[in-house]
């Protein structure tokens, strides 16, 4: 048997490996509408979350909103997103210099 047996006996499925399939999907749309990811998960889905964690969601429940979440993923990625196409590369060369250079302390 695959999983975490010993949640798949308690509660019929492995509640970890479907809190984090869901988790991601969040987090996937929240990086996709905003452009960041919010730790930890802001309410209502972090108690959502653990309840699913925690055997108080069912599988059913669960493949509901990673559905709900894959469908908004799709649209997100096929452009409904705010962000741009492409990332801003000198915007992000720039600051990694920057952060190199403070951490090794130069001018």
């Amino acid at each position: 048997m695959s999983g975490r047996p010993e949640l798949i006996e308690k509660y019929g499925f492995d509640t970890k490996f479907a809190m984090h399939m869901v988790r991601l999907g969040v987090q996937g749309v929240e990086l996709l509408e905003t452009g960041r990811i919010t730790l930890p998960v802001p309410e209502p889905w972090l108690g959502w979350l653990r309840d699913l964690r925690q055997g108080k969601k069912t599988r059913e429940e669960a493949l509901e909103a990673a559905e709900s979440l894959e469908h908004r993923l799709d649209e997100l990625v096929r452009g409904a997103s705010p962000l741009p196409e492409e990332p801003d590369a000198e915007w992000a060369d720039a600051w990694l210099v920057r952060a190199y250079l403070r951490a090794w302390k130069m001018p």
